[in-house]
């Protein structure tokens, strides 16, 4: 071997052919001695030997960094891999790098990849190497370059608000270290907003108070390497006009075939001309239009149905999304799914984990969201579904409507949630799912850390319904009139609002009971079909007396 730890040894041996009779002298030469130092002398008259390098390895600490400091890079950006090496004092370092493709030339002590590409990829280690000592091999740093150029996500806790108010928009890119961030508005995609640079750049969130088109993108490094422009957010001024959806006729549900028309309607309009836009659950997709004449209703036209009208003149003016309308299309009496919510609430914090599971007779059931601000996704879009359940945690899932759905097109009833990203906030607990008439009910309120708070004021519709000191507003026997909108409040802190669906009890008869309806319903059949007999019979004897008189009548004369 050539390279020896500090206190340790080599063997070195020196022979030649025919060496009957031969001694042999030994020379060293160091980095202190530029001729070759006699050793050992065995007495002997023969030429020099090739000489062999010996090496000691030192105990240096040595160190592989990337600068800047991101293990994960994006092609065409440039990246720095630096050998650094500890306790060398003034020793003159060469340096080793694996890949061999960096040693050129190997006496740098950092290598500058500019454009990295996906090749670049992979673990990187170096050594040093001065005269006759030698480092150990640092420990690897592991580079990935990945080939697809990332994209920025532009989210808004609303998309709309009333004149004088104001949108939190937040900008970010997944992994995120690094990243400066630039805001746009209205496509001006060449001219980031300046005034949003201080506070923009650093955090990716800010408040606007100005309607528009915006979006957003992240630059990173020197020179500078950008990302893919965001989605583009549309961002509105509520006018106070009131946007209602209306059935008619007004059944929620009803069976396949039957006629119904969904209506988007503007209240307090006045002279403005509207653009309509719908949002729904279902398979079917309303175009932009005022009303939509269902003439044959399925399963496909099942869902929840939301519209908002848009100033025609002024394309960033809307009102407010109207309240969720739930249609239901039956192929028999049921729905062939539920989906239930664990924890049963329409509320949530942003931290907490939910559960979403389908219970029905398909197997391939797979839960799908429709978000307030995105598109229609699969759960395996999002998270795993394990088995006919997905479980997730709702960091980065806004407010949206869930439901289930089997590769044959089969569908449960829909839920909404909501998420309170305010961890100071308080949340309504109320049910997911429809109250039945008749039934009890408790709405309660809690903060993030699980506490069920007391003293807590309920509203209904915005009206103060309850203001004592209980946890929780009971509703004993529930009635469509309770049917609404629901918040809490506790100290200064109120919760958003949400919607409480009341449904019709369906009275069905028991099975006991069904012979004797079958026997009624056949005696009043029959009864029925004497009593048009009879009818008959006497009306066609009159008829027979008024031809025999006018027979008679004809014959006198």
């Amino acid at each position: 071997r050539t390279v020896i730890p500090a206190g340790g040894s080599v063997t070195l041996t020196c022979s030649v052919k025919d060496s009957a009779g031969l001694k042999y002298d030994w020379f060293r030469r160091t980095s202190n001695t530029s001729e070759p130092q006699l050793v050992k002398v065995n007495g002997s008259d023969t030429l020099f030997s090739y000489w062999v390098f010996l090496m000691s390895t030192v105990s240096n600490s040595i160190t592989v960094t990337l600068q800047p400091n991101w293990s994960q890079i994006y092609s065409s950006e440039t990246i720095t891999v630096r050998c650094e090496i500890q306790g060398g004092g003034d020793t003159e370092w060469t340096y080793e790098w694996r890949p061999a493709k960096l040693n050129n030339p190997p006496s740098h002590n950092e290598y500058r990849i500019n454009r990295a590409t996906e090749s670049d990829s992979g673990d990187y280690r170096c050594r040093g190497k001065s005269d006759y000592s030698i480092t150990e091999w640092g420990d690897k740093v592991t580079l990935t370059v990945s080939p697809r150029k990332p994209e920025a996500q532009l989210t808004a806790d609303k998309t709309a608000f009333p004149a004088g108010g104001s949108v939190t928009l937040t900008c970010s890119v997944n992994p995120s270290p690094g990243w400066k961030y630039f805001l746009y508005r209205d496509n001006k995609l060449s001219e980031p907003l300046t005034t949003h640079d201080a506070a923009f750049q650093t955090t990716g969130r800010t408040s606007v108070s100005q309607e528009g088109l915006y979006s957003c993108r992240g630059g990173r490094g020197d020179p500078v390497y950008y990302t893919e422009y965001s989605h583009s957010v549309s961002i509105d001024i509520t006018v106070s006009n009131r946007a209602v959806v209306i059935l008619q006729p007004n059944w929620s549900e009803i069976y396949r075939g039957e006629t119904i028309t969904v209506r988007c309607e503007i209240q307090g309009g006045g002279d403005t001309e509207w653009e309509y836009e719908w949002k729904t659950t279902s398979s079917f997709k309303p175009s932009n239009q005022h009303e939509h004449r269902i003439s044959s209703a399925s399963s496909s036209h099942s869902g929840d149905y939301r519209c908002k009208g848009r100033v025609k003149s002024s394309q960033h003016e809307t009102t407010k999304w109207s309240a969720s309308v739930r249609l239901t299309v039956y192929d028999n009496v049921h729905p062939a799914a539920s989906l239930t919510v664990n924890p049963d609430r329409v509320q949530h914090f942003t931290s907490d984990s939910v559960s979403l599971s389908c219970e029905g007779n398909s197997t391939e059931w797979r839960v799908k969201r429709f978000p307030e601000h995105g598109y229609m996704s699969d759960c395996s879009d999002w998270r795993r579904m394990t088995g006919s359940t997905c479980n997730m945690r709702l960091y980065w899932y806004g407010n949206a409507v869930y439901w289930c759905e089997s590769g044959s097109g089969e569908f449960s009833n829909a839920v909404n949630i909501t998420v309170q990203n305010d961890y100071s906030g308080i949340i309504l607990v109320s049910p997911v799912h429809p109250v039945t008439e008749g039934e009890s009910v408790s709405l309660g309120c809690r903060s993030w850390t699980g506490t069920k708070l007391s003293s807590v004021f309920f509203y209904h519709n915005d009206k103060l319904i309850q203001n004592d000191t209980r946890q929780e507003l009971t509703i004993s026997a529930v009635s469509k009139s309770d049917e609404g909108f629901y918040k809490c409040q506790w100290s200064e802190r109120k919760s958003a609002q949400s919607w409480m669906s009341v449904k019709v009890a369906v009275m069905e008869p028991k099975s006991s009971s069904s012979p004797v309806l079958l026997i009624v319903l056949l005696l009043c059949g029959i009864v029925l079909i004497i009593l048009l007999l009879l009818c008959c019979c006497r009306k066609s004897t009159g008829e027979t007396l008024i031809i025999k008189q006018s027979l008679i009548s004809s014959d006198v004369m």
